[in-house]
């Protein structure tokens, strides 16, 4: 069990009492025997930050929600799970600095209400293939070995022929996954960097080598794999940087097992770059050339963004041919630069995606 080889971040748990008696609550104060566990009415809206703090509350909203996408850039059609909020790996670009007003991990107890609402999200529109994922909003695995949330969730989508679920993380947290009953309907997915950039900017995410000797042990237990490259930073090498992760990705995975490489150029909201300043004063990532995009966010220019997804697609077509690799959150004109063609003409972006998990995973709704 991983929670048994891992050091748990977490030494102080905030538990609202209404739901103390969940079965998330139970699981934690199982697999974190030394933390110290407090019940509140209420857990604060807002709070300093506080080291090791995790606060579990009972979520009154929505725990499924649509990617928050942009209408002026081609989006990729996802779905997300919400199970909680911020993350502790604390990347130098992560968008959550300017996303919460609350530092601290939050989770949120009440998960027979989420895994619920999954259940008739999914019985509600049988006919269409659903993509679903947890790690919008916080790392899908950063604390699954002492939540067991993948142990509710996997098998829930094995036994849905219309759904599959992507779990995303920057860390190695997988040993849990073994002996899941995923029955080909979950792929585990990392975000990959060049290692000047995961050495600079990512410094409590596992290194490339632990990421990818997770990527094949999830392989070897069935599960199909994703990629992300995103944000994709231009620095001084950056070709050469990208190239060696990309050679390694090569040397440890199987392409057939695969199912999609998305590329992303970093962006940020404007209001997001004082915050990286205070957080994370000696990165310098902020200080190259932006220019404003039609979502509002800061943008390398567009020739800088051709540059870098270029020479990534004729890498990884040279890999495999056939695999689906995706821009996140860029137009028509850029997409025909890079690939030829642009989302529209394969029927949109969702349709690529759902057609990468069909040849891929095999899953029909």
């Amino acid at each position: 069990m991983t929670g048994n080889k891992l050091k748990a971040p977490i030494r102080t748990v905030l538990v609202e009492k209404a739901v103390r008696r969940s079965p998330l609550v139970q699981r934690l104060r199982k697999r974190l025997p030394h933390a110290r566990f407090q019940e509140v009415e209420t857990v604060p809206a807002a709070s300093a930050r506080v080291a090791g703090l995790l606060e579990v509350e009972h979520f009154k909203g929505r725990f499924w929600r649509n990617c928050p996408g942009t209408r002026v850039y081609d989006c990729c059609g996802y779905q997300i799970i919400h199970f909680g909020t911020q993350c502790t790996i604390d990347c130098t670009y992560c968008i959550l600095q300017a996303y919460f007003n609350q530092p601290n991990l939050r989770l949120f107890g009440n998960t027979d209400d989420l895994l619920r609402e999954v259940e008739e999200r999914l019985d509600q529109d049988p006919d269409r293939l659903h993509r679903v994922g947890t790690g919008e909003f916080t790392d899908s695995l950063l604390l699954d070995p002492w939540t067991g949330l993948s142990q509710d969730l996997v098998p829930l989508f094995a036994r849905r022929p219309n759904a599959v679920l992507e779990l995303k993380t920057k860390t190695d947290h997988v040993d849990q996954l073994q002996d899941l009953p995923h029955g080909g309907h979950t792929l585990i997915s990392w975000s990959l960097n060049a290692q000047e950039v995961t050495r600079r900017e990512e410094s409590r995410a596992a290194s490339l080598r632990a990421r990818l000797e997770a990527a094949q042990k999830c392989a070897r237990w069935g599960y199909y794999l994703g990629f992300h490259f995103d944000p994709m930073i231009h620095y001084p090498g950056w070709r050469q940087g990208y190239r060696k992760t990309l050679d390694a990705l090569m040397d440890a995975v199987d392409p057939s097992r695969v199912v999609w490489i998305s590329l992303g150029a970093f962006r940020f909201m404007p209001e997001l770059k004082p915050i990286i300043a205070h957080n994370h004063p000696r990165t310098r990532i902020t200080t190259g050339e932006f220019i404003r995009g039609l979502d509002g966010k800061l943008r390398y220019f567009r020739d800088i963004r051709i540059q870098l997804y270029s020479m990534m697609v004729e890498a990884l077509k040279g890999w495999d041919r056939n695999l689906c690799v995706y821009l996140c959150m860029e137009g028509p004109w850029i997409w025909r630069k890079v690939f030829g063609f642009e989302p529209a003409d394969k029927g949109g972006l969702p349709k690529m995606l759902d057609d990468a998990v069909r040849t891929r995973m095999g899953v029909m709704p």
